[in-house]
């Protein structure tokens, strides 16, 4: 590895410690368990309390001035000031200069006593301290400066989004607002798993390696297990295991997860990604609807603060978290924004014509598209993106719906239903389908028509559907995209503590 002027001077500095006979990076820190946290010194502090206490944390700043050093360290829950001085009740002039050789980026732990310096700092004097570990690449730290209404604003040391993806290590240690998205995103998955399992659901775990991939429409990436000399793919949904747990008489289960799928990287796809699947005996569509809403609506009170009143900024829009979702069929909502009744023409042929007199689409991307295929572009092109405040379409194409069962008296349609909100997809939904000859018969259909993401006929899931599948709802929805709506982060990249990005060129 080729070191920079600034690492040479530190690993120098470095080996001065190594030198004296001080471990820079000790196995242990001494004073763990008299440890407080930042924010409770400071509180501490604030209160007049001068017993003892010990903080420990990362170095973000150094003044020294004289015999007397300011040292802000940050730990999880936020800033202390360090203060050293030499002589008197505090430090030798020995220890305080070691101190004050320190670096910034370096963790320290210091046991002292909380004070508040003459400027009104909380602060811990400190009385002895230890190295934790050398920092040796210098961190770009964001600089501060104090706005004449009391304010802070910040200027971050690390901006450009291609290296803050790479070293995102780097970029959560100098940008708190980074670190506050995924604070953000477990607390998302929290308030879920506990709306979840308030209502009687069992949370299971399904194989990622599966020898048949489904449950979605969708490239797999394929691996190979050597031992068995099988070719298995990571799994692309949760779908098809879950369902076997209706047969086996789990009534309510749902799972959290990775899935992946080798399809293009955009601002809300990565080709890994985690979603929650939930699949409910003896309810429908409208039944899951009615959940779903609870749900993000139990979301938004246990993550957004209590005077955001059930609301977040999304896009350059105010998303009502709280409102009733509003409800309407995909043929309503084209026809609203096309005038295009998409009833009135039940095949591709007269669709493809429709579509190609109206000018609503290129004649070459019309081109050999299936019904369902057009209308759901006509729904990408004309209508998702209008779909600001929570709300839901439903009854969609038979041939992109594969595992929803059809509606009653229109075959050609099916109980399924998708979630919108700030102009973008967030969830996806079906009256399942429990008819085993009729799924088998779909997924024959799929691979006749040439989609290279067309389900492979797993016969194995059709046997379980062949002992008998109750009547039941099923979910699927992205964390991700839910935790881009949360934090007002228009790409997926930045809610993913470690985002798939193209090799770094040389």
């Amino acid at each position: 590895m080729e070191y920079t002027e600034a690492e040479r001077e530190r690993l120098a500095k470095l080996q001065r410690i190594r030198d004296a006979g001080i471990d820079p990076y000790p196995p242990r820190a001494q004073f763990v368990n008299e440890r407080v946290m930042a924010a409770d010194a400071c509180t501490l502090a604030l209160a007049g309390n001068t017993a003892p206490i010990a903080v420990m944390g990362r170095m973000v700043g150094r003044r020294v001035m004289g015999k007397a050093c300011f040292v802000p360290i940050e730990d999880g829950s936020g800033k202390i000031q360090l203060f050293a001085r030499v002589g008197d009740d505090s430090l030798t002039k020995d220890s305080f200069e070691r101190f004050t050789d320190l670096d910034v980026g370096d963790f320290v732990e210091v046991r002292g006593e909380p004070m508040i310096t003459k400027t009104g700092e909380p602060s811990v004097k400190i009385k002895a301290w230890h190295l934790l570990s050398k920092s040796i690449t210098p961190l770009p730290f964001a600089k501060e400066e104090k706005l004449p209404d009391g304010s802070v604003k910040r200027y971050s040391g690390m901006s450009d989004p291609e290296l803050r993806y790479r070293q995102r290590y780097a970029d959560l240690a100098v940008n708190p607002d980074v670190r506050k998205i995924f604070v953000t995103r477990t607390k998302i998955v929290k308030a879920i798993r506990e709306f979840m399992d308030a209502n009687d659901f069992l949370e299971v775990e399904t194989p990622v390696l599966q020898p048949i991939y489904g449950g979605a429409a969708a490239r797999p990436f394929t691996t190979h297990h050597n031992q068995l000399d099988q070719q298995l793919y990571l799994r692309i949904s949760f779908e098809l295991y879950l369902k076997r747990l209706l047969v086996g008489n789990f009534e309510r289960v749902y799972e959290i997860g990775r899935d992946f799928r080798n399809e293009g990287v955009s601002f809300k796809h990565n080709p890994e990604f985690t979603q929650i699947e939930f699949y409910a005996a003896y309810w429908d569509m409208f039944k899951v609807m009615d959940f779903t809403e609870q749900m993000i609506q139990h979301v938004a009170k246990r993550v957004l603060p209590p005077e955001a009143e059930g609301k977040s900024w999304f896009r350059g829009h105010e998303v009502d978290w709280l409102r009733p979702a509003a409800r309407m069929t995909m043929r309503d909502a084209i026809m609203g924004k096309t005038d295009l009744d998409i009833n009135a023409y039940p095949d591709a042929t007269s669709m493809s014509k429709a579509i190609l007199d109206r000018r609503l689409m290129p004649a070459e991307v019309v081109k050999g598209k299936t019904r369902g295929r057009l209308i759901d572009g006509l729904m990408g092109d004309y209508v998702e993106k209008t779909l600001i405040q929570p709300t839901f379409l439903y009854d969609y194409p038979l041939d992109i719906s594969p595992l929803a069962k059809s509606k009653v008296g229109d075959p050609a349609t099916t109980e399924r239903f998708e979630g919108f909100i700030g102009g973008m997809e967030l969830c996806n939904a079906f009256s399942e389908l429990n008819d085993p000859l009729d799924q088998e018969q779909r997924f024959l259909a799929e691979q006749a028509g040439g989609d290279d993401e067309a389900h492979p006929l797993d016969e194995d899931f059709i046997r379980s559907q062949m002992y008998g599948m109750p009547t039941a709802g099923g979910f699927g929805m992205g964390i991700d995209r839910l935790t881009m709506m949360f934090t007002n982060n228009d790409s997926i990249r930045e809610v993913l503590l470690f985002p798939h990005l193209r090799q770094a060129s040389a």
